[in-house]
């Protein structure tokens, strides 16, 4: 195999090397079936093994807490901006939202859309490159719900700690720091997350709700967008994207091997350390962009000097192997996104990247 690339994508993401290659070993015959996976019914007790054996063990590594529920949906956290208000929102009440940058902003359009929407706090006056201090952070007395975004992949900031929201349920879009760090899923009646960063390939959304918020929805609603529907279906209603629930259980695997979120937490602090720590040491020749406080651990954005001198950056990382180093294109600038299947080794090679590119252009 020639040298894998030093992958800093923001998603679809880096997958680890070793599910990547158990899963070339099964694609074609997989478990003496004569077939592959992708080719099965996923009404087979084949299928319906891994896609149960999925659920169980994403719980399992949330510490299986007791009335939650996986559900395995499509259409990715963009569906989910939709549906959590069309599914939650009854008359007279709103969605309340913390506003903290691109995705939340999304989220919130939909609920509008959808329901009704009121502003819970925001981090507009820093251009959201922090995250609101928590008790700014107030529900609207009719909210049906609290709903935050864990990571804000573009503006690279991330909550440190999450809201309380008392009796309000609290909902988060976690597609890009799920599983990356140990949290407290009783905090939350739903999560869900997109599986193309931490997770798995694209195709798959993860869902993770409190069987009491998810056993009825309205009967307006079209049945496919109804969170009861997948729930009393074990999210088999219709044809699910099989092989991406495969990989999203072979990660699964592979974040036990890692030693489950613990482990994986501290892989994440250190290289995120390493990047920051760097960027702060420069003497100004790379500023981060987030505050101090608000860093993700996920998504480490950063600036230059100029924006010439950042093209020539990702021109000279890219000869060099790095890709996904461009910021995204809403606000310029570099990102390095460093989801759990990022090594140490990559992160250690930008680092080393960076240094060089300084002694030679600063």
């Amino acid at each position: 195999m020639s040298k894998r690339a030093y992958n800093f994508n923001a998603g679809p993401a880096a997958l680890p090397l070793a599910v990547l290659e158990r899963a070339q070993a099964e694609f074609v015959d997989f478990r003496d079936s004569g077939m592959s996976i992708m080719e099965m019914s996923h009404r087979g007790a084949i299928y319906e093994s891994v896609h149960n054996e999925a659920q169980e063990r994403l719980l399992s590594l949330l510490g299986n807490p007791k009335g939650y529920k996986v559900l395995f949906m499509q259409g990715g956290a963009s569906t989910q901006f939709a549906m959590i208000p069309m599914n939650f929102i009854s008359a007279g009440q709103v969605g309340s939202y913390v506003m903290t940058g691109s995705w939340a902003d999304k989220a919130f359009k939909e609920a509008k859309l959808a329901g009704g929407a009121h502003v819970a706090a925001t981090s507009a006056d820093k251009k959201f490159l922090a995250i609101p201090e928590l008790s700014t952070i107030t529900a609207a007395d009719n909210a049906a719900y609290l709903h935050v975004t864990s990571n804000e992949t573009i503006e690279g900031t991330q909550y440190a700690e999450f809201p309380d929201s008392g009796s309000i349920p609290l909902i988060a879009d976690m597609s890009s720091d799920i599983l990356s760090r140990s949290f407290d899923v009783n905090q939350f009646g739903l999560i869900y997350a997109g599986a193309q960063k931490n997770l798995g390939p694209s195709g798959v959304t993860v869902v993770i709700a409190k069987e009491e918020l998810i056993a009825e929805s309205p009967s307006t609603i079209p049945t496919i967008l109804r969170y009861d529907t997948h729930y009393k279906n074990n999210s088999l209603y219709n044809t699910p994207p099989s092989y991406s629930i495969y990989m999203v259980n072979e990660v699964l695997k592979w974040i036990e091997e890692q030693g489950g979120l613990a482990g994986i937490e501290a892989k994440n602090r250190d290289k995120a350390g390493l990047l920051y720590n760097h960027i702060d040491g420069s003497d100004g020749f790379f500023r981060g962009v987030a505050e101090p406080s608000s860093r993700s651990i996920m998504n480490v954005t950063f600036r230059m000097q100029s924006e010439d001198l950042e093209k020539q950056f990702v021109k000279a990382a890219e000869l060099e192997g790095f890709v996904g180093l461009k910021g995204h294109r809403s606000v310029g600038g570099l990102r390095a996104s460093i989801y759990n299947a990022v090594p140490y080794e990559s992160v250690k090679a930008l680092s080393d990247f960076m240094n060089h590119f300084q002694k030679t252009q600063g």
